[in-house]
């Protein structure tokens, strides 16, 4: 390698760690708001379980995560509600071979969700509405499609949920008292 390459190699490594110098990994949720408790989602569709399911994908995901510890409803300083308002299917795909029948089918989920701060007894997030999709084929009943389909649905709620209370900027009540 020429000087001149080495040269540039630094100059440009030392741009690199000078830009990421500021850059922190550290969760900007105070250490005293970061318990969870997430009561089982109100399930209002026709999918048996959707809710149970979609509770079980939010709290893995806060576990996977890691900045909250879940804990009771008791013990939590923030707490996530929601209610699973509607779902819908359509048709996604269409085979040939099969004729007039639809192989692939899109489904939909719409979920209302809430986040209140139990320590200040306020609501941070008052019915944000929420919307999941995913595909399943056409190749079984339609209530083991959707309920084979339902933990993919719970996976795309909790990433959005989790990313969106990960984003709020949170206050924790001992630091305004100081």
């Amino acid at each position: 390698m020429s000087k001149i390459a080495v040269r540039l190699f630094c100059v440009a490594a030392a741009a690199v760690v000078a830009g990421c110098a500021g850059y922190s990994w550290k969760s900007g949720v105070p250490a005293g708001m970061r318990t969870v408790s997430v009561p089982v989602f109100r399930n209002e569709t026709f999918v048996t379980g959707l809710g149970n399911e979609v509770t079980r994908q939010i709290l893995r995901e806060f576990q996977r995560e890691g900045t909250f510890k879940i804990v009771s409803s008791d013990d939590a300083a923030l707490e996530v509600q929601g209610i699973l308002t509607g779902e819908s299917s359509s048709e996604a795909a269409f085979s040939r071979s099969t004729g007039d029948r639809y192989r692939e089918s899109r489904f939909k989920v719409t979920a209302k969700v809430s986040v209140i701060d139990k320590k200040r007894g306020r609501v941070l997030v008052d019915n944000r509405e929420y919307v999941a999709m995913t595909t399943y084929l056409d190749d079984s009943d339609a209530v083991s499609r959707k309920r084979d389909a339902s933990g993919r649905i719970g996976e795309e709620f909790a990433r959005k949920i989790i990313d969106d209370i990960l984003e709020m900027e949170i206050e924790d009540v001992e630091d305004n008292a100081k």
